[in-house]
């Protein structure tokens, strides 16, 4: 235990997203389904890419990665909800607030990552086909997965335990429905602004630099595939980007309104509301984006269902 200007480790209290009324009756019903269909979604897409022979290619493995982080994501945040909601109890003990924080920020970073490296993935396999068994081996996006973990694992690792020593000495009410930095950040009675300066350049190397590299290998696809293609292909080129620009562009552009924001701009109520975006939405339209607007996906299912 800690005396003085320090805290005692004792639980937080999670104000929710619900306020328990009928409502939020029917929002904690609507969430609980969207987890539903989410984990299954992403679990059956997981099974098919391992268990048919034709997906066994680079874009499908980083693709059962994404899979798996999203049933990760979901999972970290949303049972625990559900079980404060269902229990009336809106407490969380210190080490699992800790945990929670440090498992999202990983979560989250290599999210980010990968969607990057996805995007490379197609940029080499139109723009330089001759070149992707080189570029894209199964060598290299072990390197590239790994090296994704292990950077956003050491990032969380340092903001979780610098968080985490600070002085709370203020409310143990977290306004928020699970442990977020910025949230966290709110309850400590030190000075954090120089920190926050930390936590942006974060977001801005983590999340800004793999969106910009997604809208400029789109970007660089687009462009070949119009000089290149009818204008079938060219529609249905355009189709395809501009849906996995959408998802890609709700989980980096909520993320940074989050992660790149001045503890002085972050309000409240709009955290969370922006939090559920890429807490829940992209990891439930992830699976349904990349699968199945794919005729290889498409086939796989049918081959196990007849």
């Amino acid at each position: 235990m800690k005396t003085g200007n320090q805290s005692i480790k004792t639980d937080f209290i999670l104000s929710g997203l619900f306020q328990y009324g009928q409502m939020d009756t029917f929002l904690f019903v609507a969430i609980v389904i969207l987890f539903a269909v989410a984990l299954m979604g992403n679990i059956i897409l997981i099974l098919l890419i391992q268990l048919d022979t034709r997906l066994h290619t680079p874009m499908y493995f980083l693709l059962s990665q994404l899979s798996f982080m999203d049933i990760m994501n979901i999972t970290t945040t949303v049972p625990k909800m559900a079980t404060n909601f269902l229990s009336n109890s809106t407490t969380i003990a210190f080490l699992g607030c800790e945990i929670q924080t440090f498992v999202f920020i990983v979560l989250g970073g290599t999210e980010a990552l990968l969607l990057g490296f996805m995007s490379y993935d197609r940029y080499v396999a139109i723009c330089h086909p001759l070149h992707y068994p080189l570029l894209m081996s199964k060598k290299i996006c072990w390197f590239m997965v790994t090296c994704a973990w292990t950077s956003c694992s050491i990032n969380a690792l340092v903001h979780t335990l610098y968080v985490f020593h600070l002085p709370f000495c203020r409310s143990r009410l977290i306004n928020h429905f699970f442990c977020e930095l910025p949230s966290l950040l709110q309850l400590a009675c030190q000075n954090t602004s120089q920190y926050e300066y930390t936590v942006i350049l974060s977001g801005l190397i983590i999340l800004l630099l793999p969106f910009l590299a997604i809208l400029a290998s789109y970007a660089c696809v687009l462009t070949v595939v119009f000089q290149m293609s009818s204008g079938k292909g060219q529609t249905r080129a355009v189709s395809t980007c501009s849906s996995h620009l959408i998802v890609a562009s709700l989980f980096y552009v909520t993320a940074l309104s989050t992660y790149t924001r001045p503890h002085s701009l972050h309000s409240l109520g709009q955290d969370k509301t922006v939090a559920v975006f890429y807490t829940i939405i992209t990891p439930l339209l992830n699976p349904f984006i990349y699968s199945l607007r794919n005729k290889e996906v498409i086939g796989a299912m049918r081959s196990l269902l007849v």
